[in-house]
């Protein structure tokens, strides 16, 4: 039987998660280089200032990686969620990263259910941000969710 990481682990590798898409989207360093920083680092337990403890790295790397890898299809799918208007590349980088982490786990980890997704996702989100963005991040979370895998929220 393997062991499984402690749930704070995978809050703190969701977190990590998002903040190495963002520095890759801002500073445009491959997902290797920033998975290597992100491997070493040294987290705290602040999670209002984007810190949260020891991070399950597997778990970490394999949304960073995944997410990168499948940003071809998860993009287009935010889009649609989307006001015309606003598409996910004139987000904010956060929001971004944020959905794009989320979207990977709802869009291909089905092991994850769902609603665990977007509510550490909108944990995440309320780290950064007050109440407008984490608003739109769990319609956007929520509708992708319910399209994807609706037997989650069959009554």
């Amino acid at each position: 039987m393997s062991k499984r990481a402690k749930p704070s682990e995978r809050t703190a590798a969701r977190l990590g998660a998002v903040q190495a898409l963002y520095q890759m989207d801002l500073a445009e360093t491959d997902v290797g280089e920033t998975l290597a920083q992100f491997s070493t680092r040294v987290v705290g337990e602040n999670f209002e200032d984007g810190q949260c403890g020891e991070a399950d790295y597997k778990f970490l790397k394999e949304v960073v990686d995944g997410a990168v890898r499948k940003q071809a299809s998860i993009d287009p799918a935010v889009d649609a969620i989307l006001d015309k208007t606003w598409p996910i590349h004139r987000l904010d980088a956060t929001v971004r990263a944020i959905l794009r982490a989320a979207a990977y786990e709802i869009m291909f980890m089905e092991r994850v259910p769902t609603r665990v997704s977007i509510s550490e996702y909108l944990d995440v989100a309320g780290a950064f941000f007050g109440e407008e963005e984490p608003r739109l991040i769990n319609g956007v979370l929520n509708t992708l969710a319910r399209a994807r895998r609706p037997g989650e929220f069959a009554a």
